[in-house]
């Protein structure tokens, strides 16, 4: 201190210094206060990042920091998906083969998975447990033809059902329950497409269990199919899913809605409209968006505020107009996905100038089929070498239709122009790898594209055996000339549009036309322009027999049935009724087989027996269902009892296959059985000229059956210009017609 101050600045100097040394004392208690915020708000942050950093709370680490008093320990976290189980239903291997696929893409998320079949698991002692047990349950099952479920599923279903309507269960039975339901089914049976997926849905939520998503349907139908396939339609739910699975494992309650920034958000909004969208798409029942309001639950809330506005109860007096919005929408989405369909006469009524057609073939298909050895055509049609053209080549004989009406099997085209059928038979050997339809909604290409094409891919794989040991060089160049095209290969190739004028192309270059039709088209068969041989494939005598051996798409498939024998006893070319013989399944059934022949008045009945395919998930055969050679020898001679003005005609052996023939065609005691295929040109051209006037019959081009092809022969029906090649220990080509 200055002494030389007065006292009043001495004064004024102390009252300075003091304020001073106030305000750093302040200073530091504020500072050390922030500093203290500081440290907890990163505390708390870094314990919550560490809840966060490990997406899968089940994984190795299960365990976190905590400070508590001044020391760290380690605290067991919260674990929010334990696990997932796969509860299947499945009548084809379908349900079974995508619950497999979802189980391995599971685990690739370190969850554990355990597939399982509703046929072996008892949900009245052990379903209630997956309330508690923090497991994702995911329900994979298939809807049946007649709206039932799986066999391997009935119980599980019946189950719920009951269990949804009885009151001793309640509303929360299975509250804590966490869900997901894919339904596999086929839109064709419109009145009950669906149904099981539908129901167990709706029950599970009657008894309090939550979605974790919206449900999800794939259509075997591939005209309806949102992506083309079942298969597809799986493939893309199977990735919402996992997205799903995997924000549950961050701890996430809800969907997002996908409005937020990085997709967080805690409302399930617009992924679930979006799903509930492709729900209803292929679907044609008009109380389904009803039935979806109404089966809302607590996670599902947003859909219902955002079609009924800010509260979650929606008024009864704007349920109409919600209705009338989503109806909208849905034929805009049907709009955009092409689904509006097209005639089978092939004009283009009742088509959407601006819907664009899907293609049959999607990617999945064309890769199936094409590893089977399929030649593809455009977006629709196909040719395949038979094994009988091979053989011919190789000079050790024939097939059936060479002993019977005298086809040169190596100069013989297998094709179609569809491979889209309107059954699923138990005995195709295609292992229903084609799509399947009641009508054509599908691009279409020209008929001009489809021969030309057909007829070049024919000859390519036909020049692939040039040189190969065994082949007959005459043959080889014989079969270089399509004589004799068989229409069916695979699928249904009547329901082609233009089908006629595919025919009439055969006939303009000399090819002879054998097409065979499953009795599901009777318009198509009148309409049909004349072919050189029409075959009606009639796989059983009885409506319940039909519908379990072929598995028709149709609901009215008896009648259209009937009309189409009808249908084809009214041509005047020669007809043929193609029976199937499967052991235990309709060998018994001759009185009926003798009425359908006088529906019908086909000119021949081939009856074959069955040939086993080997295991396929989509049948049940077995080699327990062939036919020896000799029983069909027995049932053809006692159909033929039964049948007035016919007769055992032919027989080829090899194919375990006879002909039943009128005898009509037996002049002079001698078979006429065998075609005459430069008259058939020759009739076919003059009806063509004069414009439809001048019909002929089938009469008019027959020819002589040889000896060795009549039914008693030495032969049975080989060709003693060929040499039979016996295979032994090796893989039979089941392949051909």
């Amino acid at each position: 201190v200055d002494v030389s101050m007065d006292m009043w600045d001495l004064f004024y100097s102390c009252l300075v210094s003091l304020w001073l040394h106030r305000i750093y004392i302040y200073s530091a208690v504020v500072l050390g206060i922030s500093i203290w915020i500081v440290t907890q708000f990163i505390s708390t942050k870094t314990g919550r990042k560490g809840k966060k950093s490990n997406g899968n709370p089940a994984a190795s680490e299960g365990v976190e920091d905590k400070l508590e008093n001044g020391y760290t320990t380690l605290q067991p976290k919260e674990v929010y998906v334990a696990g997932v189980k796969i509860f299947y239903g499945s009548q084809t291997g379908t349900a079974k083969r995508f619950a497999k696929a979802l189980a391995e893409a599971v685990i690739s998320l370190n969850l554990p998975v355990e597939a399982i079949s509703m046929g072996d698991y008892d949900p009245d002692d052990c379903l209630a447990e997956e309330t508690t047990s923090r497991n994702v349950c995911v329900f994979l099952v298939a809807t049946y033809t007649d709206g039932q479920p799986t066999e391997s599923a009935a119980w599980f279903c019946k189950w719920l059902e009951e269990a949804a309507s009885d009151f001793r269960f309640g509303k929360t039975f299975l509250k804590g329950l966490r869900y997901a339901v894919f339904g596999l089914g086929n839109s064709v049976y419109v009145d009950h497409y669906n149904t099981v997926g539908r129901n167990t849905d709706r029950w599970l939520w009657m008894l309090g269990a939550s979605r974790i998503m919206t449900r999800a349907e794939g259509d075997c139908n591939v005209a309806q199919s949102k992506h083309g396939s079942i298969e597809a339609d799986f493939e893309a739910w199977k990735a919402k899913f996992l997205g799903r699975l995997q924000a549950l494992c961050r701890g996430e309650k809800k969907p997002c809605s996908g409005k937020c920034k990085k997709g967080k958000c805690k409302s399930p909004g617009k992924q679930s409209k979006e799903s509930s969208g492709h729900e209803h798409g292929a679907s044609e029942y008009e109380n389904t968006e009803a039935e979806e309001l109404f089966e809302t639950s607590s996670e599902e809330d947003a859909d219902a505020e955002e079609a009924g506005g800010t509260n979650s109860v929606v008024d009864v007096e704007d349920l109409g107009n919600i209705m009338s919005r989503m109806k909208k929408e849905k034929r805009e989405h049907e709009l955009e996905d092409g689904s509006v369909g097209m005639s089978l006469t092939g004009d283009n009524t009742g088509r959407k100038e601006e819907a664009e057609e899907r293609e049959m073939i999607t990617p999945a298909l064309r890769g199936a089929l094409t590893k089977q050895g399929y030649k593809l055509i455009g977006s629709h049609s196909g040719v395949k070498l038979c094994r009988w053209t091979k053989s011919m080549l190789r000079g050790r004989g024939g097939c059936y239709k060479h002993t019977f009406y005298g086809i040169e099997s190596h100069c013989c085209m297998e094709a179609t122009p569809s491979l889209a059928c309107a059954n699923k038979c138990v005995f195709c050997w295609r292992h229903h790898t084609n799509p399947v339809g009641t009508e054509w909604r599908w691009k279409m290409d020209q008929p001009e594209r489809i021969f030309q094409e057909a007829i070049e891919n024919h000859q390519n794989m036909i020049k692939q055996f040039k040189g190969v040991s065994g082949v007959k060089a005459d043959r080889f160049e014989e079969a270089m000339t399509v004589k004799h095209c068989a229409l069916s290969l695979v699928g249904e190739p009547i329901m082609y549009p233009k089908i006629n004028r595919f025919v009439k192309l055969l006939h303009q270059h000399s090819i002879s036309s054998f097409l065979v039709t499953n009795a599901q088209f009777p318009d198509e068969i009148r309409n049909l322009t004349p072919v050189t041989q029409l075959y009606v494939s009639v796989d059983a005598s009885t409506k319940e027999s039909l519908k379990r051996i072929d598995r028709p798409l149709f609901k009215d498939f008896w009648q259209r049935f009937l009309d189409s024998l009808k249908a084809l006893s009214e041509k005047q070319q020669r007809t043929v009724y193609r029976l199937t013989l499967v052991k235990a399944w309709n060998v018994d059934e001759l009185k009926a087989y003798a009425d359908l022949i006088a529906l019908g008045k086909p000119d021949f009945i081939e009856v074959k027996g069955v040939t086993y395919c080997g295991e396929s998930s989509a049948s049940n055969l077995t080699m327990a269902n062939v036919p020896w050679h000799e029983e069909v020898v027995r049932f053809v001679q006692e159909l033929a009892d039964l049948i007035p003005n016919y007769e055992i005609a032919c027989e080829h052996e090899h194919s375990n296959c006879l002909l039943i023939a009128h005898t009509k065609f037996k002049i002079n005691g001698q078979w006429c059985t065998w075609i005459d295929y430069k008259r058939f040109q020759e009739l076919v051209q003059e009806y063509e000229r004069s414009g439809g006037s001048k019909m002929f019959s089938a009469a008019d081009y027959t020819a002589r059956t040889p000896h060795w092809a009549l039914f008693g022969s030495r032969e049975r029906g080989f060709d003693p210009l060929d040499v039979r090649h016996q295979r032994r220990n090796r893989t039979r080509d089941i392949s051909g017609c």
